[in-house]
């Protein structure tokens, strides 16, 4: 958590990497009383504008929270939380996160919708908001480097490639 602006507007940072396994018997009850817990402290933290910072990287698909909780956690956020949001940034979003959100995006508010935006980088993310407000954990920096390693492989095995190089100067 931080704050960003004159206003001192909260930053609040959510590591999904870290949320429980979906395997633990008391799955339902621990993923309850976390939403329980994260609106209560929105609630006292927020009184002006704020953004969330949602971290998916580094996340395996077991400890994603599934769409039927996300519904009831957007349902059960108070007006007042809704409107002051401003942005919920998604980080290293998944394919299973964009889908998710391509199929609930008919039922959930256009105003909620544009609201959202998909940063693949931590460089991206430090574009956007004031980074030395945020704390960012060890793995998914870790994720970040990795991930940003292998897409300059992948470029530079393109430039290499005689074919693509032909193509690239057209």
């Amino acid at each position: 958590t931080g704050y960003y602006g004159d206003g001192l507007n909260a930053i609040i940072v959510f590591a999904a990497c870290f949320l429980p396994d979906s395997s633990r018997a008391d799955y339902n009850y621990v993923m309850e009383n976390l939403f329980l817990y994260v609106i209560s402290t929105l609630e006292l933290m927020v009184a002006e504008d704020y953004m969330i910072v949602y971290l998916n990287g580094a996340t395996p698909r077991r400890r994603m929270p599934g769409l039927g909780w996300m519904k009831k956690c957007y349902q059960m956020i108070d007006r007042r939380l809704r409107k002051n949001l401003k942005s919920f940034i998604i980080v290293h979003p998944s394919w299973f996160i964009r889908t998710i959100l391509a199929v609930t995006r008919p039922f959930i508010s256009s105003k909620f919708s544009s609201k959202i935006q998909y940063v693949n980088t931590l460089a991206e993310l430090r574009e956007m908001i004031p980074m030395e407000c945020v704390h960012i954990p060890d793995s998914i920096v870790k994720y970040d480097e990795d991930k940003c390693i292998k897409r300059r492989m992948r470029t530079s095995c393109l430039s290499n490639d005689p074919e693509m190089a032909s193509v690239e100067q057209e």
